[in-house]
């Protein structure tokens, strides 16, 4: 008889970031605003070497067979781990990046590929042993989970309250994925908080009760999040209720592929061209090379304002070099200029990013952002969200909402210069709008705010303390193909039926009671699927035959196979549609007879067949 399931004792906040991962928790049951702690990560730093850091890297290396003994890979839970993460994987792929896997988060809500499927390191030999976006996250989970259960031996991790961070520019299907792997890493109490909401728990911790007087009814808060891997965007509005100051998330941006990941690149391709005036011409796998060292010497540069170059090794299979590679540097110049007018630059509120024409035919790779200007994005971002606090806060006036406050977070704002332009381009645009500037709020910590913020809403579900008012980040319908005669060379125009209204609370559903879809049943059926940010007065049963393009994003297709439950392949049976969203935070829509007798899940499996 197995024992029933003890009530948690921590919150256990974990940030699975695309450049790193952070363990925070507090303890359950304990004071008001316990301030929450950190757990430093064992991993290997060299070849037999363990050492606690505060950061796990989300790295995979692959060594080849004679690379590494079999002692030098021993971890204190393991001494034999089936993959090498971490500070070591980081490092040994930086000098062999053709089996290093990096970037698992951004791969992992790529709905172009089958995120089931192995295939990182992308383009490796045969010989390198590959593994999925999937599995690389639940590889790092494992290895958080693997930490903690040696730190807690009387906590299992199974047995505590996790709150795993996402983007909030998630799509339902990426939520799901990342709800697997945690499960999968054995995982059982899961919920899934939006990372720019934990920066915000974060801030609201650290300040205690002080938040009240930094904000004040009425304002606006814009938080930009940079990290890694991702640019994500948030609204969060003060508004007041009974007396008592409110915080609601009216706002996220779209999923942006632009961060630290892109300015490391940046700044290997001006390396590339110095060499190449000096007469050195680099190999693609060798920019790979210099990409990490250049990540390495920016962070160095950003960090001692006393150094003015940093070296920069370029790996090389030449006989005639020494040691096989060839030397240059990095200087602060160079970084500052690189970071601040390629990535920050000063531009007007209406300049946005531009929409360029996909090829015809594209690598296997992640969607990347074209335009790499975050100062543009968040110029398109302000600009689409006017009127995303009317409803709250009475109706505004202006080309673009108008933050009053702001919150940095993610680890390229380490760098004060670009904290300042940020700070200094939002001011301009507000200045040219008329309104007052908008006031920079203190006290994260950059690198570790996301898994403190996690673990400080554990307690906040337990009401204590101050929570954020969200739901779903976005409206979601299903693509209809309306009833029209065959026209040659015109395809029947879709509408697009609402399922989930925006900001819809977790553990609520809705039934679209007023229409009868014919289900298809024992064979694969596909939805077309879509999201809006902006259209937030859309109920559940609505039905668009008309809207803007920039209203509502095309999403990847719901695809699904439902068992036939007693019936013949290919039948269609008569069915009403409720969506859910689960207590994690994950989008479940369902297929319902019209007796109610039978369900069908639609999972979000948006694999292209």
């Amino acid at each position: 008889m197995s024992r029933p399931q003890q009530p948690a004792r921590y919150a256990v906040g974990i940030d699975l970031g695309t450049t790193h991962c952070v363990l925070s928790y507090v303890a359950l049951g304990g004071e008001q605003n316990s301030s929450p702690e950190m757990v430093a990560i064992p991993q290997l730093t060299q070849p037999g070497a363990v050492e606690a850091l505060s950061q796990l890297p989300s790295y995979i290396y692959q060594p080849h067979d004679q690379e590494l003994n079999r002692a030098d890979l021993a971890l204190p839970w393991n001494d034999s781990p089936a993959r090498l993460v971490g500070e070591l994987a980081r490092n040994l792929g930086s000098k062999t990046p053709i089996r290093l896997v990096s970037s698992a988060k951004s791969w992992l809500c790529n709905a172009g590929i089958d995120r089931h499927e192995a295939f990182l390191p992308l383009n490796s030999p045969q010989e390198v042993t590959k593994v999925s976006p999937l599995g690389a996250s639940i590889a790092f989970l494992e290895h958080l989970r693997d930490t903690w259960n040696q730190q807690f031996p009387d906590a299992l991790l199974k047995d505590q309250e996790v709150i795993l961070t996402v983007p909030a520019s998630f799509d339902p299907g990426a939520r799901e994925l990342t709800a697997e792997a945690a499960q999968a890493a054995g995982i059982q109490q899961l919920t899934l908080l939006e990372e720019p909401q934990a920066a915000v728990y974060s801030w609201l911790q650290t300040c205690g009760d002080d938040w009240r007087e930094q904000v004040t009814v009425g304002d606006i808060i814009l938080v930009v999040d940079v990290g890694g891997g991702t640019t994500d965007l948030s609204l969060i509005a003060v508004s007041e209720s009974a007396g008592n100051l409110v915080l609601d998330r009216i706002a996220v941006g779209e999923h942006i592929l632009l961060g630290g990941d892109n300015m490391d690149l940046a700044l290997a391709y001006r390396l590339k061209a110095k060499l190449a005036q000096d007469g050195t011409h680099l190999q693609p796998w060798q920019i790979l090379g210099i990409t990490h060292g250049c990540r390495e010497a920016k962070e160095r540069l950003l960090a001692d304002l006393t150094l003015a170059a940093v070296p920069v090794l370029v790996p090389s299979r030449g006989s005639k070099l020494i040691g096989g590679t060839l030397r240059t540097e990095l200087t602060r110049d160079e970084v500052t200029q690189t970071l601040i007018d390629g990535f920050f630059p000063l531009v007007n509120i209406d300049e946005h990013p531009a929409q360029q024409p996909r090829g015809a035919l594209n690598q296997l790779g992640l969607p990347y952002a074209k335009d790499p200007g975050v100062s543009r994005h968040l110029a398109a971002f302000l600009s689409r969200q006017q009127g995303a606090a009317d409803e709250l806060l009475g109706e505004t006036h202006g080309s673009f909402i108008q933050p009053s406050a702001i919150l940095l977070n993610g680890g390229v704002f380490k760098a004060p210069q670009l904290s300042e332009r940020t700070l200094a381009l939002i001011n301009h645009w507000l200045s040219g709008a008329g309104a007052k500037p908008a006031r920079l709020l203190q006290g994260l910590d950059l690198d570790l705010a996301v898994a403190r913020g996690a673990a400080y809403y554990g307690q906040v579900r337990q009401g204590q303390g101050v929570r954020i008012r969200g739901g779903t980040a976005s409206a979601y319908y299903i693509g209809i193909e309306s009833a029209m005669p065959a026209i040659p060379g015109i395809e029947a125009p879709l509408e697009a039926l609402c399922i989930a209204p925006f900001g819809m609370e977790e553990g609520s559903e809705v039934a679209l009671q007023d229409r009868e879809f014919g289900l298809v049943v024992g064979e694969p059926v596909r939805f077309n699927f879509f999201g809006s940010t902006t259209r937030r007065d859309d109920e559940a049963g609505l039905q668009l035959d008309y809207w803007e393009p920039e209203e509502l994003e095309a999403l990847p297709e719901i695809q699904a196979n439902l068992t036939s439950e007693g019936r013949k392949a290919g039948d269609v049976v008569p069915v009403r549609l409720v969506s859910r969203v689960t207590e994690i935070g994950t989008l479940c829509l369902e297929a319902v007879t019209l007796d109610g007798n039978q369900r069908w899940q639609v999972e979000f499996d948006v694999r292209k067949a």
